[in-house]
């Protein structure tokens, strides 16, 4: 007989840490987590129905009902306990939306378990840059720089298909003249000048000089000549690549929120989210439903270190992996990539990438214009507009990094 459904409820919270966890497990499981667990303590999960903790020992993991052994205590209601376990919700998700509290110990310890916790309850395995295996279709070392032209890219681009479906990310060369990226550049002016600080259409930071600045617009398809991006041949094209069947999911409204973005890269950020870390674009919640879906990147100036690149980490998204800044010393360098304008990227939204701060205070700095598409039953499980909704909880329009916020005990 099958098993029933878990829900959130105390019934469902105990059979998943009595039989359904301990037989994940054992069936290897324990072995996948323990390889990135091993030397970050002991976690405990406290819900309404109790608490466990998770003991990483002896090349498996060890779960012990309470949690007075535990090195940090996750607090969250029996929802978020289920969208976990789900692989819906996650560790910055919950922390930035006030979903859980980290009553003892660091909070930063819960999502540096989020790598562990995903093999632990899905068997999701841990990926090691180090020891990745990637190759061409004739079975040499893929050269993870590689450009395409436009032609080689769709349905019948079958070494492009390879090896976006191997390193997680493809890099397009002129796929947009001078004149079209000129006409996006003029948009992206209009949004920048429309923006307001709290608008929720809109993210904020703060540069060395406590100015505020713009990182990034979510109404970029209110302009016409930007909407109309989500059908571009060209674009279809290179999502056509994928082997899935991708759509853009149209958000309700005239604005359509989230369906086009455009990024700014600012020089001397000191607050905020223009820099973003090693990270997922499902990092907010909303894998198991949305995944796989693809982020479209469109370069308007220059993706130089100088100008703030993206840097991909191949073959990441077949495994889970760790929330680092991209300058922290314990970082992967990934690869980055001689993106002109016009040139187009297209990632996985699983795949970890990095866009990190302008080397150079001369400009030109990166802008972007960012298109996502994914399955036609992509969604919010929570019925919400979008995951990353959770980071715009500030008044005037501020982003917040999650390591100051949970320094600053908000």
């Amino acid at each position: 007989m099958d098993e029933p459904p878990l829900a959130a409820d105390v019934e469902s919270f105990r059979r998943f840490h009595t039989a359904l966890l301990p037989a994940r497990v054992a069936a290897g499981n324990g072995a996948l987590a323990f390889a990135d667990l091993a030397d970050l303590g002991t976690l405990a999960i406290r819900t309404p129905a109790g608490s466990w903790t998770y003991v990483p020992d002896a090349g498996s993991v060890e779960l012990l009902e309470g949690e007075a052994t535990a090195d940090a205590v996750v607090a969250i209601d029996l929802d978020a306990w289920l969208g976990l376990v789900s692989d819906l919700d996650t560790a910055p998700g919950l922390l930035y939306s006030n979903r859980a509290s980290v009553p003892v110990g660091n909070p930063l310890r819960f999502m540096r378990w989020e790598p562990g916790l995903r093999a632990l309850f899905h068997g999701l395995p841990v990926f090691d840059p180090d020891n990745v295996d990637l190759r061409d279709l004739d079975g040499e070392p893929l050269d993870t720089t590689r450009a395409f032209a436009i032609d080689e890219v769709g349905n019948d681009g079958e070494t492009a298909r390879h090896f976006l479906r191997t390193a997680g990310y493809l890099y397009v060369r002129g796929v947009f003249d001078a004149d079209r990226v000129e006409a996006m550049l003029e948009d992206a002016a209009i949004l920048a000048e429309e923006a307001r600080p709290g608008d929720m259409t809109s993210w904020w930071g703060r540069d060395a000089a406590g100015n505020e600045a713009l990182t990034r617009v979510l109404r970029a398809a209110s302009r016409p000549n930007l909407r109309v991006l989500t059908n571009d041949r060209r674009l279809r094209q290179v999502v056509a690549t994928a082997d899935e069947t991708l759509v853009p999911k149209v958000p309700d409204g005239p604005e359509a929120v989230d369906l086009v973005t455009i990024l700014w890269k600012r020089p001397d950020m000191a607050e905020g989210l223009a820099d973003l870390p090693w990270h997922r674009d499902c990092g907010m919640g909303g894998h198991a439903l949305n995944c796989p879906s693809v982020v479209l990147t469109i370069c308007l100036t220059t993706g130089t270190p100088e100008a703030g690149e993206l840097r991909f980490l191949p073959g990441s998204h077949q495994g889970g992996f760790p929330f680092v800044d991209g300058t922290d010393v314990a970082a992967p360098k990934g690869v980055g990539l001689p993106i002109r304008a016009g040139d187009v990227t297209l990632h996985y939204s699983d795949l970890m990438h990095a866009s990190l701060p302008p080397t150079s205070s001369d400009g030109p700095h990166r802008i972007s214009v960012l298109v996502g598409f994914a399955p036609e039953t992509a969604g919010h499980h929570l019925g919400g507009r979008h995951y990353n909704d959770a980071l715009l909880v500030n008044a005037d329009g501020q982003v917040d990094n999650i390591g100051h916020r949970m320094a600053d005990g908000r």
